[in-house]
């Protein structure tokens, strides 16, 4: 073979074989950018339901009529009055309903079309009401439509026992969501659990397979990446709804969606096709003068197979279009690096995720435990002594399982950002009280002495998150407490006011005390817990301004100090 021909192939390869690398990348990277698209969609689903919650939220004080029905009822007169005026100052009411305390209809108003579709109502033996009248909570139902406007119902228990009714309609909100567009084809819909879309008439709704959808909403992955119609291609994402059996689905046609990563790709291929025709007619023009940067090429193609990133070509051997290309292969091999640098990154976000898989795990074990017990208490074979014993593993498993799951979601608000204390003044004596009195009976069972010392002293902070440190700080002591005390105390200085768990637990040592705070961190496995407590108190008194802190001796007990800086005046 000739020199030429040698030389041809090689500048070919040399010039052309990287850009497969080259090419994976950007497939990987366009992934990348379509999954970014999608959560956009995911983002403004979210969104709408939010502000779907925030809706029946407000639902609490648009009931501020109550009172006045329960009077009516009380004077013997009827409320339907007082119900007629509560619709006129709610249009999202179209009916009103008062129930007796065995679920019965006594008084209604509303919706002329409603009341006549509407038979009389009659909850008698719903578990339902039983168990509001207990908690004294309003109640919504699910998602419906009727005569073409979406509804839900909801039950609010009245002080004198009986019962306020109501169907509340969402489509004056939904107008509201529904007129916002994302580019062309990009609408927000309402989606019931089975996949029917809810539109109105003004709203362009393409057939979408209804089966497609509710497969989407059970497959738990938030992101549609394929939705196939008649006619055309959908992508988005869905978010579920406050109401029970709704979903708001953002969809767009995906050639609008993906319209920016097409024209990428085509001048893309344009791109490495005129790359490609200019290394062909190269190769033919120059090749018998390229000996020099082509030996370095070769050279360092070489290292690069081997791994090596590290070295670059001298540009000052090339010339012409022979120097542009020895400097986009040393930038070649500079992205090279960077994508391992990604991979190190996948590697270390693998990491992560293990470590929700083994929470995952815990996670696992006390829903296992309540569905057996509820197998057993289903079977009725259990005596009555088997069932309270059954019962109260049940409660066990229930509050671990709680408990974990608000740890992971703290977490996930520190991490994300989203931990925002809602100062005010809060009273650390009563605060204190109410913790060692919730832990009382823990402590008790142990022998343990758990008394407070904290004077008067008033703190300027989120008196529910500062509870969460204090529960976790006791908690932890009683746990790694074996005999003798643990005790909350407190004070103030010129400076700060502070407050403090101590006990004669099992202390730890330098290297401990170094890594308590790390999430996921546990001096003895042995002991119940995921490593999170201290963690999280810990971003609870910084978000505060405060510092919390620890000393310990081995053996000897520990000190938790809680340090908020005063204000400012």
């Amino acid at each position: 073979m000739s020199l030429f021909s040698k030389l041809f192939k090689l500048f070919l390869a040399v010039v052309l074989m990287p850009f497969v690398p080259m090419v994976l990348l950007l497939a990987y990277y366009q992934e990348h950018l379509k999954d970014n698209i999608l959560e956009t969609h995911a983002n403004l689903a979210q969104i709408v339901s939010s502000s779907m919650n925030q809706h029946i939220e407000d639902l609490g004080w648009r009931l501020s009529f109550a009172p006045h029905v329960t009077d009516a009822l009380n004077a013997k007169k009827s409320p339907v009055p007082v119900l007629r005026d509560a619709l006129s100052a709610n249009p999202d009411f179209i009916m009103l309903a008062v129930l007796s305390a065995q679920g019965k209809e006594l008084y209604r108003a509303g919706d002329k079309q409603i009341l006549r579709d509407v038979p009389p109502l009659d909850l008698s033996g719903d578990p339902v009401l039983e168990e509001l009248s207990k908690q004294n909570k309003l109640s919504v139902s699910s998602f419906d439509v009727v005569d073409g406007r979406p509804i839900s119902e909801f039950i609010y228990p009245l002080p004198n026992g009986d019962f306020l009714y109501g169907i509340m309609s969402f489509f004056a909100f939904l107008s509201r969501v529904q007129e916002q567009r994302i580019g062309t084809t990009g609408r927000i819909y309402l989606v019931d659990q089975n996949g029917f879309v809810y539109a109105g008439e003004y709203q362009y709704r393409p057939e979408f397979d209804a089966e497609e959808l509710r497969r989407a909403f059970t497959s738990g992955e938030r992101l549609i990446k394929e939705l196939k119609t008649k006619q055309d291609g959908y992508v988005g994402a869905y978010a579920s709804t406050p109401i029970l059996g709704a979903y708001v689905a953002v969809l767009q046609l995906k050639s609008e969606a993906y319209r920016s990563i097409y024209y990428t790709n085509i001048i893309l291929a344009l791109f490495l096709l005129t790359i490609a025709t200019l290394a062909y007619f190269g190769a033919l023009t120059f090749a018998e003068r390229l000996g020099e940067p082509i030996s370095a090429l070769s050279e360092a193609a070489k290292e690069v197979s081997k791994g090596n990133l590290e070295g670059k070509i001298d540009e000052d051997i090339g010339w012409g279009e022979f120097k542009q290309l020895i400097s986009q292969f040393n930038k070649m091999t500079a992205d090279l690096k960077d994508y391992q640098l990604l991979q190190l990154q996948a590697q270390v976000s693998e990491m992560k995720e293990h470590v929700f898989r083994a929470v995952a795990h815990d996670l696992r074990a006390p829903l296992l435990g309540l569905q057996g017990y509820l197998y057993i208490l289903q079977s009725g074979k259990a005596s009555k002594e088997e069932e309270k014993e059954y019962l109260e593993q049940m409660s066990r498993a229930a509050r671990d399982l709680s408990s974990l799951l608000e740890d992971v979601l703290d977490v996930s608000r520190v991490q994300a950002g989203m931990l925002s204390p809602r100062k005010e003044q809060v009273d650390a004596a009563a605060l204190a009280k109410s913790v060692t009195d919730a832990l009382a009976p823990t402590a008790a069972e142990k022998g343990l002495l758990l008394e407070t010392d904290v004077p008067p002293l008033t703190l300027k902070a989120d008196p529910k998150l500062l509870r969460r440190v204090l529960m976790n700080l006791v908690s932890n002591a009683v746990k790694f407490t074996d005999k003798g005390y643990v005790r909350v105390c407190g004070g103030q200085d010129a400076s700060s006011d502070w407050l403090a768990v101590e006990d004669s637990g099992i202390g730890m040592n330098e290297q401990e005390m170094k890594g308590i705070f790390q999430k996921y961190y546990q001096i003895n496995s042995d002991k119940a817990g995921y490593g999170l407590g201290l963690f999280i108190s810990r971003q609870i008194v910084t978000a505060h301004g405060g510092e919390l802190n620890v000393t310990s001796r081995k053996g000897k007990g520990s000190r938790f100090t809680v340090t908020f800086p005063k204000e400012k005046k």
